[in-house]
């Protein structure tokens, strides 16, 4: 299993990575798409349901399987010889950041569910700050991966 492992490792990062750039393009735009939801839609209107179309197919079609594959292809690397030293400091922050991720994915999940229930009460600014969080995981992941601290 680690000689398939290793043949297919360049294929492994590279599809690592292109789940990752899908994943985290969604996780920078469904927030944007929720702080205009929040300010510019009343429940129940054409605007209203427009957003929940685009915010569904955004979560369901892109994020969460680039999430999935994220996942499948981090842990086929994780499992190839030689590409992690755990007694170093940088997988232990990366690992932490994908789950901090992973948790910021369902979190906004759970909002687009109320987004579509008609029941959000979170505000537009609300939405900016959350914004950023994927943006600091993403730089402590790539810092991490990069510089091997």
């Amino acid at each position: 299993m680690s000689d398939l492992l290793s043949a297919i490792y360049p294929w492994t990062k590279a599809l690592h990575i292109v789940s990752v750039i899908s994943w985290m393009a969604g996780m920078f735009y469904l927030p944007r798409l929720f702080v205009y939801h929040a300010e510019k839609a009343a429940v129940g209107s054409e605007l209203d349901q427009t957003f929940q179309i685009m915010e569904h197919k955004l979560l369901y079609l892109i994020m969460r399987p680039a999430m999935i594959a994220s996942w499948i292809f981090g842990l086929l690397l994780v499992l190839t010889p030689g590409v992690i030293d755990w007694s170093s400091v940088w997988p232990w922050v990366k690992a932490g950041s994908v789950i901090g991720m992973t948790y910021a994915h369902y979190w906004l999940a759970l909002r687009r569910r109320e987004f579509a229930d008609g029941k959000n009460t979170r505000t537009g600014r609300t939405y900016r700050m959350v914004n950023e969080v994927p943006t600091v995981l993403m730089l402590l992941i790539v810092f991490a991966v990069i510089l091997k601290f």
